[in-house]
């Protein structure tokens, strides 16, 4: 597909002065010429869509159809959502708040953002990572995974042809253990976000910690599809199949653990079966296939070692289960019923198209299974009762609940989670608040040379 040069951390220490160099000039332009030119950007990605539909396919092995209806315009999306929320960073209006004194709030751009992004959906989460820092008036240092950092060379010169200055958008190629660290550890950056696992994540935010830089962390997840027993028992089931396999199950938010009420596990096992016997794994060019491969080999084989495992800690495989000897990393649609809440299968995230299945036995015990994890990134409730959705938004543990559904995501509402699923939010309004700084300003009015308040430190005297 490509070849690209290997970044190393002399790279990093060449791009992180250019984006500072870049920041007065970025920083200072009014929001209206912020504006023009990432609303320039929304343009060229929709006008070039087809090329990066393509490249995004052919690095991840994604469906065709995923990349058309999914990543790519909603990448568009995110790029206009933000740059028109570049003309609304407002700070609180002048106020006297002391008799001598009027203030007022100022939201200014944090400085240079240091962005290491995973390997599941390059091109979103370049854009999540860039946009609203952008927006806010930030210079930007990306490191894609390099196992698809395409999009994100694409989407670097789509944002120089719009006009944005250079060094305001750079890009270092590399591995995470050498161009990774170095960002995140580097004296020169304002703030680090980071969107991959856990374990990774805990190493970001320690090398971030060193120089005291803001962090922003997008980690793993173990979602609970709650089934009540009230559910549209059909919408559940196309739910569950439709929220595990998305991505072939490499989605943080993907649905892995359905917590289905005692008196529809049967119906619910059985009609899940069913769907996911008729996805079609195959050749994600082809516009039929539902399912491409995983990303790697070496991916597959984790998650074979974890079904694999799985019956011997009391689980019962229902469906797939079993790597095809057909080329490519490809793995099955699996469903794994009766699994135990201490196995690995259950707590650990798989990270594949493999969902498990578990009873409840009424509503307390549904949230308890629901919050029996580390992870809080995202869940969902299927219930026809009003108070029983509410109940279960406020008390399931995760920064995303849906209610009769899973998965849609929209660039208006905030994305994040909690616990070791991380912690800040990307799109929405509510992501930028994490590249701006919040600065008060206050002004005396009296003209007095001697303040009042001067006395409190020493004696005036004449």
């Amino acid at each position: 597909m490509a070849e690209l040069t290997l970044g190393t951390p002399a790279d990093v220490d060449r791009a992180i002065p250019a984006a500072r160099l870049a920041l007065r000039e970025w920083a200072t332009a009014t929001p209206a010429q912020r504006c023009t030119v990432l609303t320039r950007l929304a343009e060229l990605t929709e006008l070039h869509a087809r090329e990066l539909v393509d490249e995004e396919v052919r690095q991840t092995g994604k469906p065709l159809r995923l990349a058309e209806e999914f990543d790519v315009p909603g990448s568009v999306d995110n790029i206009g959502f933000f740059a028109g929320a570049a003309r609304h960073l407002h700070g609180l209006a002048s106020a006297e708040y002391s008799a001598e004194h009027t203030s007022n709030i100022r939201r200014e751009a944090l400085g240079v953002v240091a962005a290491i992004t995973p390997w599941n959906y390059p091109l979103q989460m370049a854009v999540w990572k860039t946009l609203p820092a952008l927006a806010a008036g930030c210079t930007v240092v990306i490191k894609p995974s390099e196992l698809t950092p395409l999009t994100t060379l694409t989407l670097a010169r789509l944002a120089t042809e719009s006009g944005l200055p250079d060094g305001v958008f750079n890009v270092v190629t590399g591995l995470g253990a050498d161009v990774g660290t170095a960002l995140a550890a580097h004296p020169g950056v304002d703030m680090v976000t980071f969107t991959g696992s856990t374990a990774v994540g805990r190493n970001v935010m320690a090398a971030a910690a060193v120089h005291g830089h803001r962090t922003q962390l997008e980690l793993g997840g173990k979602a609970p599809f709650v089934v009540f027993d009230d559910a549209d028992i059909d919408a559940a089931v196309h739910g569950a199949v439709a929220g595990a396999l998305i991505n072939s199950g490499q989605d943080c938010t993907a649905a892995t653990r359905a917590i289905v009420a005692r008196d529809l596990y049967d119906d619910f096992i059985c009609g899940v079966a069913e769907v996911m016997s008729k996805v079609v794994v195959g050749d994600p060019t082809d516009p039929d296939t539902d399912l491409g491969p995983l990303i790697s080999l070496a991916h597959r084989r984790r998650v074979a070692d974890i079904v694999a495992r799985a019956p011997a800690e009391g689980a019962r495989i229902v469906v797939g289960g079993k790597s095809p000897d057909s080329v490519g990393a490809f793995y099955p649609p699996t469903l794994l019923a009766d699994v135990d809440e201490r196995s690995q299968a259950y707590r650990d995230e798989i990270f594949g198209p493999v969902l498990t299945v578990r009873p409840h036995d009424g509503d307390d015990d549904a949230l308890r299974q629901a919050n029996d994890t580390d992870y809080g990134l995202a869940a969902s409730a299927w219930t026809r009762d009003i108070y029983r959705a509410q109940r279960a938004s406020r008390e399931i543990k995760a920064g995303c609940v849906w209610i009769n559904d899973h998965i849609p995501i929209i660039s208006e509402m905030p994305h994040g989670g909690l616990g070791a699923s991380g912690f800040g939010k990307d799109m929405s309004d509510y992501s930028l608040e994490e590249y701006l700084t919040i600065k008060h300003v206050m002004s005396d009015i009296t003209g007095v040379a001697e303040k009042p308040w001067h006395r409190t430190v020493f004696a005036i005297r004449n």
